[in-house]
């Protein structure tokens, strides 16, 4: 089963202190390469993280987005610090008797100056809320895990409808070589008479000449080695593991063989069943590069 590295994937978690929102993206990657990005309080928990992630998604860049909303019940009521407020209404009274201005300190000036009410954050319990993270995390790399399989889905049958036309293609070069090879010896043979106008033909010469030929243009082994790697392709697809770059090697010793071929050709028709097949095994490169 073959799966895309391309996708996005998205979990939540309510608690009574807050809310969790977690965001997941992944695209190509030679490797597997997890990033976290989590709100300070949380930090202690990125390695879990990308441990979660990396048991269930092998290869790909991806990064993950941690969000917290503190629930407003989380947050405690202003507090007020009598130290503070002390401080500024003994410096009010001493200017008050400095000046001999008969005026008590306001209350609402007092509570208005800087550090007398104080807003203090609810304590967050890291441990308490680890569940709820990770139950999230879970969810988001599911979510993107199922998107990257309906992608793979899509690819494994573009990818096999190419992969049998190249080998189509490719049996129609093994049936065009032995032809190739009778076709040179006519028209040797044809163009030696008209040389010889009547002479005799040392057959033997022209059968040398053509055994030269057949054994330059002989693509048995490119083909035997072909139709193994065709195989190995269509094995990948049954398997469970990520297969991304084992596909890759196959396309890279596929287009080595084929280029073998090319180079070996002197037939016309074999030459543009070549570039039809590098042109298919292009697009075929290009789609495994998407491949976890």
């Amino acid at each position: 089963m073959l799966k895309s590295m391309t996708g996005y994937g998205k979990g939540e978690a309510s608690t009574p202190a807050g809310n969790f929102l977690i965001e997941i993206r992944s695209v190509n990657h030679r490797y597997g390469e997890i990033s976290v990005r989590l709100p300070r309080t949380f930090y202690v928990f990125e390695n879990e993280v990308k441990r979660l992630a990396a048991s269930i998604l092998k290869r790909g860049k991806i990064d993950i987005s941690v969000q917290w909303d503190e629930a407003a019940a989380a947050n405690s009521a202003p507090q007020l610090d009598m130290v503070v407020a002390r401080g500024y209404y003994d410096a009010y009274t001493r200017l008050v008797k400095e000046f001999n201005v008969p005026q008590d300190a306001p209350i609402s000036y007092i509570m208005s100056q800087k550090g007398v009410m104080k807003e203090v954050s609810g304590v967050v319990d890291e441990a308490e809320l680890q569940p709820h993270l990770m139950a999230a995390v879970q969810a988001a790399v599911a979510s993107l895990d199922e998107m990257r399989t309906r992608e793979g889905e899509a690819l494994a049958l573009d990818l096999q409808a190419r992969r049998k036309q190249v080998a189509e293609w490719t049996a129609q070069i093994g049936e065009r070589t032995p032809q190739v090879v009778t076709e040179y010896r006519q028209k040797l043979k044809m163009r030696l008479e008209q040389l010889l106008e009547g002479a005799e033909m040392d057959e033997s010469r022209l059968a040398q000449e053509v055994a030269l030929l057949a054994d330059r243009c002989d693509i048995t082994e490119e083909l035997v080695r072909l139709a193994s790697h065709f195989n190995q392709f269509d094995e990948a697809f049954r398997g469970s593991e990520p297969v991304g770059r084992k596909l890759d090697f196959l396309m890279q010793e596929m287009n080595r063989e084929v280029n073998t071929i090319g180079s070996k050709s002197n037939d016309a028709s074999i030459t543009n069943l070549v570039i039809q097949i590098k042109a298919e095994m292009e697009k075929m490169r290009e789609q495994v590069q998407n491949v976890e």
